[in-house]
Formats: structure tokens, sequence, C-alpha cells
């Protein structure tokens, strides 16, 4: 079983769905142009582990055609995107003094989740 996500005229995720095998062709088309075709839609491989696309589509994410990567939406303006990730990191890493955090936007920081 794969995993396929349909992209608007943006890029932007609208759906995801489990599909056939990416292995298997159908009508002599390879699973993406088939499913893309079906809908009148870009569609696009996903994976649960990240093994291809850096990671795996959700609702909303944007495809990067240049990065060939799915980018989840950004958090905060604050948040800068990890290029080797495709994810979005804080301007300051978040404790790791086993309490709870939560990102505080207005004074860009960790604050202890009471």
């Amino acid at each position: 079983m794969a995993y396929y996500a349909w992209l608007d005229e943006n890029n932007i995720v609208t759906e995801v769905i489990a599909g056939i095998d990416e292995t298997e062709l159908i009508e002599g088309l390879d699973t993406e142009t088939w499913y893309g075709n079906f809908r009148g839609q870009t569609c696009k491989r996903t994976s649960y582990n990240g093994n291809i696309r850096k990671n795996y589509a959700g609702v909303g994410f944007y495809f990067d055609e240049t990065r060939d990567a799915f980018i989840p939406p950004k958090p905060y303006d604050s948040w800068v995107l990890d290029e080797e990730t495709c994810q979005w990191q804080a301007p300051t890493p978040m404790p790791t003094d086993g309490k709870f955090y939560i990102w505080n936007e207005e004074t860009t920081s960790w604050i202890e989740d009471l």
C-alpha cells in the first residue's frame, strides 16, 4: 500500500489517501500520473516514514517542487525552515529539562506550561 496527496493549483495538499502499491502500473501509467489524471489534480506520493519527500503530507501542507518535499504550515512568524528536514524550527531550542513548554510568539521564547 502507498499513500498519495492531491495538490491544488498552489501546491497545497487538499487530500491524502491510501492507494495501490506504487510499483504497480494502471493502464500503463505510474500511480501518481494515473491518480492525478483520475481527479484532474496533481498527485504526489507521500510516505509515513519520510523516505520520500521529507515529511508525510497533511491537508494544508505545501509541496515544494524544488526541494521535492512536503512542508507543514508555518506555525509562527519567527520560526525558520530547516532546509534538511523541511520542518519549522523555533529561533531558540525548547528546553530539555523534562518540563512542558509552549511557544510565546510575543516574546519569541519558550514559557513553562503549568
